[in-house]
């Protein structure tokens, strides 16, 4: 019932979000910026996603290799697509998270493997958050003054409540600390990251968090490429600053942050003189694009299933 009752807040987020933006705005101006959008510009933010998916895969691998644990990086790439597909149907960005550890459970402890998938997610985020302040002084004149005290909360407080997941001593104090009824909420997934972070080692983190620098500056690549598509003028810098913002929205509850990155994109991009048709026609432009990335997990999936199944029918004919 509690999973149903989660599906429909999510469903319910999104349905709001898009009903907001699509009644406040005009949306045959968000249908006109659409339609003219260059497919050239498309392609190329197309193989920028998919590049993404291989680097994450490589900084998936740092950290499964941290535990000296023997799985191909083909495999991990594999897997990466394959929560990509599920991510496209699963009404989350992170269903396909997942599945990736379901299917990686296979290969190593489902603990460990839990905590890998969750390290390999929380660096990318601390990583986006750094470059986000590192790409502060360098915000426009026009940079909303609101919006900067709204990123640097945001990017600090990530980045010290990352810092503070990653030290296995500060989770194994709030275990100490917490009433039960809070550990049980969120105590499993605190212990998973502390035993994930126990096993890799402070190397393949830090290895991991240096992939996650060059992958959200892939990111960023492919949301300035939209933008071209669209005809926008964005300076990548200025979406260094409010691409963590939006990445941020895929943890709210909703359809892989749909309905919420709308209606945050007329507020985040009026420093960039978009008008608000123009930032909401962005913003479905790269949902759209990344969700047409993750159907090629579908022929993956298909082909690593039917592989798999042939093993086992050979492994069980061998006995």
């Amino acid at each position: 019932m509690r999973k149903h009752l989660t599906t429909l807040l999510k469903l319910g987020v999104t349905l709001l979000g898009l009903i907001f933006v699509l009644t406040r705005f005009d949306i045959r101006d968000i249908g006109q910026t659409l339609q003219e959008t260059d497919l050239f510009w498309i392609l190329v933010g197309f193989l920028l996603v998919n590049a993404s998916v291989v680097l994450r895969a490589y900084r998936w691998l740092l950290l499964v290799r941290g535990l000296h644990a023997e799985v191909s990086f083909g495999r991990l790439v594999e897997l990466y697509y394959v929560g990509s597909f599920f991510n496209v149907f699963l009404p989350s960005g992170f269903g396909g998270d997942v599945v990736r550890i379901l299917e990686i459970s296979r290969d190593i402890p489902a603990d460990i493997a839990t905590g890998t998938v969750l390290i390999d997610r929380l660096t990318g985020l601390m990583m986006l958050f750094a470059l986000a302040l590192v790409a502060l002084p360098f915000r426009p004149q026009s940079f909303p003054q609101l919006l900067l005290m709204i990123i640097v909360v945001i990017c600090v407080g990530g980045l010290i409540g990352g810092f503070a997941l990653l030290e296995g001593s500060v989770l194994r104090i709030l275990g100490r600390w917490l009433p039960q009824r809070l550990m049980g909420v969120g105590g499993g997934f605190m212990l998973k990251v502390a035993m994930a972070v126990d096993e890799c080692g402070w190397r393949a983190i830090g290895g991991a968090m240096a992939v996650s620098v060059l992958f959200n500056l892939l990111q960023v690549a492919w949301w300035t490429t939209t933008a071209w598509a669209l005809g926008l003028d964005i300076a990548y810098g200025y979406l260094l600053l409010v691409v963590p913002i939006l990445s941020l929205a895929m943890l709210m509850p909703s359809i892989g942050g749909l309905g919420v990155r709308e209606f945050l994109a007329p507020m985040l991009f009026s420093g960039a003189g978009l008008t608000a048709e123009e930032a909401i026609a962005l913003t479905l432009l790269v949902f759209a694009l990344e969700r047409l990335s993750g159907l090629l997990g579908g022929p993956v999936y298909i082909y690593t299933t039917l592989r798999d199944r042939k093993k086992r029918e050979q492994q069980s004919t061998v006995d």
